[in-house]
């Protein structure tokens, strides 16, 4: 166990003051990494499980080997992870806007960082999701409308608690509909939520895709240990 606190880098991104943070869990004697947006908790490795759900059940529900998956949001790395770790995953692009972590990545200063950056299927890309999902060329700018069996997004908050106004659009029909260009016929999307099921985006979800369906994942709270949850959205064409 290191220090009991310590800002590891501190940055002004363009959507506010980001910081990386380390502080010690004297509970259970581990490390917490922290990512603070804001002034706002962006992602804590204290709470992992959903993150890890988000690729282990959505890969779940994709009946196609191998597969190429697209993860929306690097973060501290455990949902492009547990993507690694089934071996059916031939490739898998990882699109975060933020430079500084893709940086703090493949320097090594998050623990997931050389795991996941030297896996010769990894492919890190700096770019704006949301923008990409709506573009003519897609995920991969070398091969412009390449499409995916996998698409795994964890960006933000809720479909209706956002880090920037812009990305509204993606998460109505017409933004849904566009980003299915990218997904093979039969081809999944999952979507990581801190709200429960949101009724209405689920009937936007239900006007795009074939079948769709939520599973909520339930963990441990911090403070009092009562039991805590995150949505997943699962849709296939």
């Amino acid at each position: 166990m290191s220090a009991l606190f310590q800002e590891l880098d501190y940055r002004l991104s363009p959507l506010g003051p980001l910081s990386l943070r380390r502080r010690a869990n004297l509970s259970g004697g581990e490390d917490i990494y922290e990512i603070i947006l804001n002034d706002e908790y962006l992602m804590s490795s204290r709470f992992t499980a959903a993150e890890k759900a988000l690729a282990t059940i959505g890969l779940g529900h994709n009946a196609t080997k191998p597969m190429d998956v697209v993860v929306g949001g690097l973060g501290l790395g455990y949902t492009a992870q547990a993507a690694l770790e089934n071996g059916d995953v031939r490739s898998l692009t990882v699109i975060d806007s933020l430079p500084e972590i893709i940086e703090w990545h493949r320097s090594g200063l998050l623990p997931l960082g050389a795991q996941i950056s030297q896996d010769a299927r990894t492919n890190l890309a700096l770019g704006d999701f949301f923008a990409m999902a709506m573009s003519a060329e897609g995920f991969d700018a070398a091969s412009p409308g390449r499409r995916f069996d996998v698409i795994l997004l964890d960006i933000d908050h809720s479909p209706t608690k956002l880090l920037h106004a812009g990305n509204a659009g993606f998460y109505q029909a017409q933004g849904l509909a566009l980003m299915t260009r990218f997904l093979v016929p039969g081809g999944v999307f999952a979507l990581w939520s801190n709200d429960g099921v949101d009724a209405e985006f689920l009937a936007r979800l239900q006007s795009v895709f074939a079948h769709v369906e939520t599973e909520i994942v339930a963990f441990e709270g911090l403070t009092d240990r009562s039991e805590q949850s995150n949505t997943l959205y699962l849709a296939r064409l």
